[in-house]
């Protein structure tokens, strides 16, 4: 068998056709949701990921920032960047771009964002929401998670699920989030004993330890949906060999460009399991997605409290 492949391409249009139509509903009633985006630095990946963002903005039409404290910019520089932005009523996010420089605490200044524009749904305040079930902001790679879950059919109440990961920013929001939609979960990380049989039981596995290829066919049972949270790029010939010995197409496209995207799940899991996400082309666009989404959202309960959230449906 061959896996079917959850495209997140196109449920990222999905959901943007969505939003289009309540940014359209929200800047009719004079309210343009926003984002602003802290880029400190010259990191290309970063300045890669802020430019996409801003672009994903300017497509939706949502108001957008960008500041670009210098790379020499302090701790209390940063926390007077946030406290502006707290303070501005056209903001209803806030993106800080990581990393931050050495010398900047990040977590004082990911805490210092106002948990009501907290897009990235970092701060421990809107992970204790997460926790007791309340509306608020979600970490955007587990909400993109569950849309692909949830907009590929794939049943969630009482599957057994298996999360590979245990971070504030993937692991434990996502397996929260599964178990409000009554999968039955279980945390795997680097000290669980017996791994591959753990997650051989499982439904669903979303593999997140950020460790190239690590998930093999033998981990997953035959027809269970894989979830790639992975992002692993690979430069190393005889790796990329080894790992797309079956993939002649993309063995070529490496040899070519020098390097490949492999995820946190083998190639070859697509022989065994029933629905898998690409990489790249999976999880990855439904992340930037749900930024957009968290930023209507936002600008939602910011000016109309949860009623509005649940009335939109979101």
């Amino acid at each position: 068998m061959s896996a079917r492949i959850l495209d997140g391409n196109a449920i990222r249009d999905q959901i943007y056709a969505e939003l289009q139509q309540e940014i359209a509903s929200l800047i009719a009633e004079g309210i343009r949701p926003g984002l602003a985006a802290v880029l400190v630095g010259n990191d290309p990946a970063s300045q890669i990921y802020v430019k996409s963002k801003i672009a994903a903005c300017e497509k939706l039409g949502l108001g957008s920032w960008r500041l670009t404290p210098p790379p020499t910019v302090t701790t209390n520089d940063m926390l007077a960047v946030v406290d502006d932005l707290n303070r501005r009523d056209d903001v209803d996010g806030i993106l800080v771009q990581l990393p931050l420089p050495p010398q900047v605490d990040t977590k004082r200044v990911l805490e210092a964002v106002d948990p009501a524009k907290d897009v990235d749904g970092f701060h421990p305040t809107s992970l204790g929401r997460l926790v007791s079930g309340r509306p608020g902001l979600v970490a955007c790679t587990p909400s993109g998670v569950m849309e692909i879950l949830r907009r590929s059919g794939i049943q969630l109440e009482g599957a057994n699920a298996a999360v590979l990961g245990r971070s504030d920013i993937v692991g434990k929001p996502m397996a929260l989030l599964l178990m409000h939609a009554n999968a039955t979960v279980t945390i795997c990380h680097s000290k669980t004993r017996d791994l591959p049989v753990v997650v051989r039981r499982a439904d669903i596995v979303v593999a997140a330890m950020g460790r190239t290829a690590m998930v093999t066919p033998e981990w997953i049972r035959i027809g269970a949906t894989v979830i790639d949270v992975g992002i692993n790029r690979v430069t190393d010939a005889a790796e990329a060999s080894r790992l797309l010995a079956n993939f002649p197409k993309r063995l070529e496209t490496f040899r070519e460009k020098g390097s490949v995207l492999i995820g946190d799940v083998h190639p070859d899991v697509v022989e065994v399991a029933g629905a898998l996400t690409p990489v790249p082309g999976g999880v990855g666009p439904l992340t930037i997605a749900m930024l957009m989404s968290n930023t209507v959202k936002a600008a939602k309960l910011r000016r109309g409290g949860a009623a509005r959230v649940s009335a939109a449906g979101r």
